[in-house]
């Protein structure tokens, strides 16, 4: 499923070339690049595409070409079909050594199942690795107080994006700081034909990000703590209620893109219907910068984006700085790897984020989870942005994991069906909550 990535302008040229699918590292592993010929390589599994395609592949082959002896084959896969493709390849024991994900509840499952290494003793040992990294970045990565992922690659809240040239023909002065103000402008962009917001709808992890927000604006983090906590009934909160009825009430006012339900963001259309002008907004991860940056001609280079925090919302007793999105993303090792492609595993953490890694991801709008990361930000062209994600991130008074990486597996599916039935208007906020009710603590 996601996404959640950056891009460097070569990024586009590299990732189009793919990786063809040859060789076998591991228990069954189907895996591609490296090309040492060492039949016991650490096969590495990780999202295709743009932005962070090229990079990942990068930091193997600098791996690659200075240990001869400890080799990793990578295959890239795309962003919808990698959960499934690794949830069939850990039933089947044959999933890759190397395990990327996003922690969390996907994370908790495979510790659940005895399928992931506990790393907990080697951070121990290797503390210089881990006191490198923001400490905010180990939550995801720790199941009952133990360490059973290495956080890597960057820091992503999700954050508002917006055209600046749509908000002058709509005669919108500014971004609006509370949700009222939100809803009062969406006629002002309809009238001009411009829809208020895009939204690439059909992949529904995206249409999760409005009531993420809309939850802890108005009922706090409380709200969803519930839920993770097996309270029963949780969702029928009076503040999940007040949110789900807000978010059709903003489908009802037209506040997306028509269509939005077609639209995919694995195509990076969405991105497309803002940079174009035929959409004035965008709710979407601080990853999206990169993709603009790519694909968006000059569009950022003649300073025709914005960005801002998620409005208040009137009378919530949620923290207007609290955000949500990723606080890293994370490596696993199987536990059915063999020992060496575990040792080769572990030797390719402590390289991670090495300078050039870092300079690939700032390049593509992202801020690397390392501590000293800000003083390399100053220099990047995109420095306005990446202080922005610096301090969104920094200054958040609570920094929320994605549900569907925070949920089960299971109930992460069902929130994502019911989270598309309830932005097309199939099943009432009661309904909604009703189903979710039903897999609470499952």
């Amino acid at each position: 499923m996601k996404r959640r990535n950056f891009l460097s302008l070569s990024a586009g040229a590299a990732a189009a070339t793919g990786l063809a699918a040859c060789g076998k590292s591991g228990p069954g592993d189907s895996s591609s690049g490296g090309g040492s010929g060492d039949k016991d390589a650490a096969g590495y599994w990780f999202l295709s595409g743009p932005p962070g395609e090229p990079i990942r592949q990068g930091a193997v082959d600098r791996f690659n070409k200075a240990n001869s002896a400890n080799q990793i084959k990578v295959t890239a896969i795309q962003n919808d079909a990698y959960k499934d493709k690794l949830k069939t390849s850990l039933g089947a024991g044959q999933a890759p050594s190397i395990i990327w994900g996003w922690g969390g509840g996907g994370l908790k499952s495979y510790v659940d199942a005895g399928q992931v290494d506990d790393l907990t003793d080697w951070f121990g040992q290797n503390a210089a690795v881990k006191d490198r990294l923001f400490k905010a970045s180990f939550g995801p990565a720790t199941i009952d107080k133990k360490i059973y992922a290495m956080p890597c690659e960057t820091v992503q809240p999700i954050v508002m994006l917006y055209n600046k040239e749509a908000f002058e023909k709509a005669g919108v002065a500014a971004p609006p700081q509370t949700w009222a103000e939100l809803m009062s402008i969406l006629p002002k962009f309809n009238e001009k034909g411009i829809a208020p917001f895009s939204l690439g709808g059909q992949s529904r992890w995206t249409n999760m990000m409005w009531l993420e927000f809309l939850f802890d604006r108005i009922g706090g983090p409380e709200v969803m703590d519930a839920v993770y906590g097996g309270q029963k009934d949780a969702w029928n909160n009076p503040a999940a209620i007040d949110a789900l009825t807000k978010t059709q009430e903003l489908v009802n006012a037209k506040g997306f893109i028509k269509g939005f339900s077609s639209i995919t963001a694995d195509s990076n259309a969405d991105q497309a219907l803002l940079y174009r002008g035929k959409a004035a907004m965008e709710l979407h991860g601080s990853w999206s910068y990169g993709i603009i940056k790519a694909e968006g001609g000059n569009f950022i280079k003649d300073g025709k984006l914005g960005f801002f925090n998620f409005p208040a919302v009137d009378g919530g007793k949620g923290d207007p700085t609290n955000t949500y999105g990723n606080a890293g993303q994370y490596l696993s090792i199987y536990s059915k790897a063999s020992e060496h492609q575990k040792e080769t595993a572990k030797k390719f953490f402590t390289s991670l984020l090495d300078d050039t890694e870092q300079q690939g991801w700032i390049e593509t709008g992202g801020v690397p989870i390392v501590q000293d990361a800000k003083a390399k930000l100053a220099a990047s062209p995109d420095a306005e942005f990446l202080n922005f994600v610096f301090d969104v991130s920094s200054k958040a008074a609570g920094f929320g994991q994605s549900w569907d990486q925070a949920l089960s597996p299971s109930s992460a599916e069902t929130l994502l069906d019911n989270i598309a039935k309830l932005f097309q208007l199939q099943v009432t906020p009661q309904q909604f909550a009703t189903n979710m009710n039903a897999v609470i603590g499952k």
